[in-house]
């Protein structure tokens, strides 16, 4: 077995095809929290040449192992099937109308009605985008998010927001929505995820504000998007940032009491045209000291003002230290399952992804047999 029994959807059977960035993701927190998963890949597709990004260990592929099958023969399409007649959802990134190819479409699988099939796609099972090829950085663009971020130009957000933010959290939740109301019916459904659905929904605060005239739909004039002096990152003597998020009238007297600054002899932040002056009058002030005498001044405030930390420094804070927010695992540091349950914690799984297990072995497991 490859995943914890004791998490709160021990039990649950998942087959995983196998794909790059929000699939995967959506798999490894299903597995994390204890769900089954085993994932099939092409043949020959483990290792860093068969990786896009290079990497010859993928965090994402944790908590399972993998079955390398030939979907293009009959062999390969018949284990396929055996395995999802036994599984309680399903989970693939192809583009529309790849799985009906091969005959595992939703259509498909009459005999198993409560089956639960997630698709994960960029652009969503039907549009006039629908078969075209893109990345994060273009569902992200298309979905007016990307636009919102940065100053003279937009600023690209890694592939959180698109990939995870708007893909695979969704896909692992509209499957868990689904998964329950098979067990209420009996029957399963389509959940048909596309990251530009996902992220317009991310977007319903930031809509709704522009809508009653509070947010500009324009780059760094906004409250949350950096143009406001209490709600932004400050270089520091040493070249590293603080982030402040003083937004609170608390908050901020907390801030300016940390800055050693006089409220009285301060513009009025509540007037936007202020906002440029105190930000040089701040900028100033935290460009006088290194980032870590900052972090040091503001550590025991409710000023919001924090260091901005690199990768290695978040991992040995003591906050995320004290949580186990990181977790050393099979030899390497991995975050750790989120959210924490109380009485059936997620835990990260033995299978890394790479070992591979023979199609017998994989209907073996299940009690799944061939036709």
């Amino acid at each position: 077995m490859t995943t914890t029994a004791t998490g709160p959807l021990a039990g649950l059977r998942i087959v995983e095809f196998s794909g790059l960035g929000p699939t995967p993701f959506a798999a490894m927190c299903l597995a994390d929290m204890g769900a089954e998963v085993i994932r099939i890949a092409r043949p020959g597709s483990a290792g860093a040449k068969a990786h896009v990004l290079g990497l010859e260990n993928d965090l994402l592929d944790r908590g399972r192992d993998v079955v390398e099958l030939d979907l293009k023969s009959p062999e390969g399409r018949a284990a396929a099937r055996a395995l999802i007649a036994r599984a309680d959802a399903l989970i693939e990134g192809m583009r529309p109308g790849v799985m009906e190819r091969l005959g595992l479409g939703p259509d498909d699988f009459p005999d198993h009605p409560a089956l639960v099939y997630g698709r994960m796609t960029g652009w969503g099972q039907e549009g006039p985008l629908a078969d075209r090829a893109g990345h994060d950085i273009n569902y992200i663009a298309l979905s007016g998010a990307l636009h919102a971020m940065g100053g003279d130009a937009p600023a690209i957000p890694l592939n959180l927001l698109g990939d995870f933010g708007g893909g695979g959290i969704y896909l692992a939740f509209g499957m868990l929505a689904a998964l329950w109301q098979a067990r209420v019916s009996g029957q399963g459904q389509v959940v048909d995820c596309a990251i530009t659905d996902g992220v317009a929904h991310l977007l319903a605060m930031i809509t709704g504000m522009a809508q009653e005239g509070l947010w500009a739909d324009r780059r760094g004039a906004n409250l949350l998007d950096g143009a406001a002096p209490f709600y932004t990152t400050y270089a520091c003597a040493c070249g590293g940032h603080m982030a402040v998020g003083a937004l609170e009238p608390q908050f901020y007297a907390a801030l300016l009491s940390g800055l050693e600054l006089e409220p009285a002899a301060l513009p009025d932040r509540a007037r936007a045209e202020n906002w440029p002056a105190l930000r040089e009058v701040f900028a100033r002030r935290f460009a006088s000291r290194s980032r870590n005498d900052w972090a040091a001044v503001f550590a025991a405030t409710d000023a919001c003002a924090t260091p901005v930390l690199s990768l290695a420094e978040a991992r040995a804070h003591p906050q995320n230290a004290a949580r186990g927010a990181y977790l050393r695992h099979e030899g390497r540091d991995q975050p750790a399952p989120a959210p924490r349950l109380s009485r059936t914690p997620g835990a990260i799984g033995t299978g890394s992804g790479q070992r591979r297990i023979a199609a017998a072995e994989a209907l073996a497991r299940w009690g799944a047999k061939l036709p």
